[in-house]
């Protein structure tokens, strides 16, 4: 979780965003007050080939691009409706955009994300001066030693990193009745369409700094439907990646077995653009060195309008049945692929029976090491040394738990260790129940191209008192089988938007892409926010 210019072609400015919003909201009819207060900004629903046109042809300098973000977050992330979904504003953004505008006078560009205002889910670690704190009160003054990979990455390719972005304290698995986007560190995030509701997580400001225009691009990660479920909510376009396409170094973990950063934007072009700035081999974490995986530097090239036709495609149907709104948008989602050419085959079951509870049982597992390992590498200066220590620092803190407890922290304390027989078979009966008995047995048996499903349910009110309230999900078969998924919007009930997501084998991202892009192409269901204080 993680906290009006005068440019030269002011005319572009102001009909490229009356444009975007007459477009959002002619799908119901109103342009609400809300709206036009809110979403007076002139690179609404701008994207990234949109901002390098700006630059390639002198509209606007970098700077120009950053102030206007910066000024933004202050205007609605920290004023206004207060979404409070920036926990951190990078204090050296102003400065790494200056040097973006003279390189570019230069005539050179970093790269494809050069000058792209971005923001970091709070678990990911930046050796700057932000600090990277996972939500938690423990880490307010944890400064890594190194740059995360991704964080690398994006910079290389000429990315400003605006700030980090707030999230569900220990990415949400720290206890139970947990409210999704809460932090002891950030407070809660609140969903832009309507304020009051939750924005899911754990990536919750991620997802909403993209959805409310405070970034282009945001990173996120997930163990179980942490990018999936926010980006649902919030309607926007999330990749959860397979284990190994994107390093994790840097990152703090929960699971080795099933963690993954991913992008998070607002079109699925862009978030190709950035996967393949994240895609890519690092020696610090194992599973980027199999071999054969197949990277690359351009996902765009797989984005295909026509990228349904002649598809198969399973619908997982186990998720219907507890909304009938969402049920009546996936039955639609369902008849337009038929429309493009797509052969429907329905899919009742997924995963092997118990597969879930082995899953918990590997994260906890991991969890211990993992959070260790992690407090190691902040060397001799770490807040907190070991997860014993964090434990402690929690019982003695006077707001960590006043809403929620600790119980998977004390359950990963109390694990014998990956080294143990328990570990081995939870590990091992995982990922059977999730691939070969699970993602790749229903593939092979119909000969599928992918799987679709709704992403989740409208976002619900947030409760501190009772936490979060979900319905429905369809993340956990790709989340505990290490598979690619991607959602992105397919409607929305009363005005909060629900996702679609589009899931298949390992490394199938190509393939996923090229049918989500079709589907986003085809239906164009994006949602400008209306930051509405309640329905």
């Amino acid at each position: 979780m993680i906290k009006v210019f005068a440019f030269k072609h002011g005319f572009f400015a102001v009909a490229f965003a009356f444009a975007m919003l007459l477009i959002t909201s002619c799908r119901d009819g109103s342009v609400d007050d809300a709206v036009t207060g809110h979403n007076d900004f002139r690179f609404l629903e701008v994207n990234i080939e949109r901002i390098q046109q700006g630059y390639d042809n002198g509209e606007y300098t970098v700077t120009d691009v950053v102030t206007a973000f910066l000024d933004r977050i202050e205007k609605i992330d920290r004023n206004g409706p207060a979404l409070n979904s920036i926990i951190t504003i990078n204090p050296e953004a102003l400065a790494i955009a200056g040097e973006l505008d003279t390189e570019m006078a230069a005539g050179n560009k970093r790269g494809p994300m050069h000058g792209v205002p971005v923001v970091l889910k709070d678990n990911i670690d930046t050796s700057d001066k932000m600090p990277t704190t996972a939500g938690s009160r423990a880490l307010a003054g944890s400064f890594p030693l190194m740059d995360s990979f991704v964080a690398k990455k994006l910079r290389e390719a000429g990315a400003v990193i605006i700030g980090k972005a707030n999230l569900s304290e220990w990415a949400n698995f720290r206890g139970e009745l947990s409210t999704s986007g809460w932090s002891g560190f950030g407070g809660q995030t609140r969903n832009p369409y309507v304020t009051d509701r939750n924005p899911c997580g754990s990536s919750s400001g991620s997802a909403v700094a993209v959805s409310a225009n405070l970034a282009v691009v945001a990173i996120g990660t997930e163990t179980n439907g942490s990018i999936m479920c926010p980006s649902h909510a919030t309607g926007i376009v999330g990749i959860k990646p397979t284990i190994g396409l994107v390093s994790r170094s840097g990152i703090i973990p929960i699971s080795w077995s099933m963690d993954i950063a991913g992008p998070m934007a607002r079109s699925v072009r862009d978030a190709a653009i950035t996967l393949g700035v994240l895609a890519g081999p690092d020696p610090e974490d194992q599973a980027t060195q199999v071999p054969d995986i197949p990277y690359y530097e351009d996902y765009t090239r797989f984005l295909n309008e026509n990228g349904i036709e002649g598809k198969r495609i399973g619908f997982f149907r186990a998720p219907l049945g507890r909304n009938f709104k969402v049920d009546s948008l996936m039955l639609e989602a369902v008849e337009f692929f038929k429309s493009r050419g797509a052969e429907i085959i329905d899919i009742e079951t997924i995963t092997a029976p118990n597969t879930g509870s082995h899953a918990y049982r590997v994260m906890l597992f991991e969890y211990r090491e993992g959070l260790n390992s992690y407090f190691e590498s902040l060397g001799p200066d770490a807040p907190v040394k070991n997860l014993e220590e964090l434990i402690e620092f929690n019982r003695n803190d006077s707001l960590t738990l006043r809403y929620f407890n600790q119980r998977y922290l004390e359950l990963a304390n109390e694990t014998g260790g990956t080294g143990s027989p328990e570990y081995a078979d939870a590990l091992r009966a995982m990922r059977s129940g999730s691939r070969e008995n699970g993602i790749d047995r229903v593939m092979d048996k119909h000969d599928l191209h992918a799987i679709i499903a709704p992403t989740g349910s409208p976002a619900w009110k947030t409760d501190l008192v009772n936490g979060d309230s979900f319905q429905l999900g369809s993340s956990s078969p790709a989340a505990q089988s290490g598979y690619p998924n991607i959602t992105l919007p397919m409607g929305s009930v009363g005005g909060l938007p629900v996702g679609l997501s589009i899931f298949g084998r390992a490394y199938s991202e190509p393939l996923l892409l090229e049918i989500a892009y079709s589907y986003e192409r085809g239906t164009m269901h994006r949602l400008v926010p209306r930051f509405l204080e309640t329905d």
